[in-house]
């Protein structure tokens, strides 16, 4: 992972207080994890790093759009998405990540990677059903709809003629009788 060094936040030379530190994020960075979902990605991730005298706050926030498909016409189109998440860094005597919100480096840490939290936060964010705004308002007007359309209209027909037939032969009403005439 040597493309993530833009990431990596060297601490130690920070004063206390507040640092905010800003990144574009396209499909270039997903391409480090090998994470394909996306055709085209543009999204702003900021990060505000709180300096204080034990730990460390961070508080990332994004916004932007991915490109991903319909999951019910497969057409593509700009997702908007929206995130944050917090961390705390603490110091001890070996690395755990265990926690999701809280992070122990060792003793002697000068900086920290931030390039898996920013990947989970950003791929958290796409909803697990991804709808086209077409199909919701009714614009969008596909190859895959019409087909949808013709067919769904060809089964409520055939439910209709279904109905039809039986209400027309009256001897099943004659044998309905005789069940409830006991």
């Amino acid at each position: 992972m040597s493309k993530t060094k833009e990431y990596v936040i060297p601490f130690v030379g920070l004063k206390l207080g507040k640092h905010k530190f800003e990144y574009q994020i396209n499909n270039a960075f997903f391409e480090i994890f090998d994470y394909n979902e996306f055709q085209n990605s543009d999204i702003k991730v900021n990060v505000v790093l709180d300096k204080k005298s034990n730990l460390l706050e961070i508080s990332f926030k994004h916004q932007g759009t991915v490109n991903v498909p319909c999951d019910l016409t497969n057409e593509d189109f700009d997702l908007p998405i929206k995130g944050k998440i917090k961390l705390i860094v603490r110091f001890g005597d070996s690395y755990n990540n265990d926690n999701e919100e809280l992070l122990i480096l060792p003793f002697g840490e000068f900086e920290i990677d931030i390039t898996q939290y920013i990947y989970e936060m950003i791929v958290l964010s796409v909803p697990l059903r991804r709808v086209h705004p077409g199909i919701k308002d009714g614009s969008l007007n596909t190859e895959a709809l019409t087909k949808l359309k013709e067919l769904t209209i060809k089964e409520q027909k055939k439910e209709k003629e279904e109905e039809k037939e039986e209400n027309i032969d009256p001897r099943w009403d004659k044998l309905k009788q005789l069940l409830t005439d006991k």
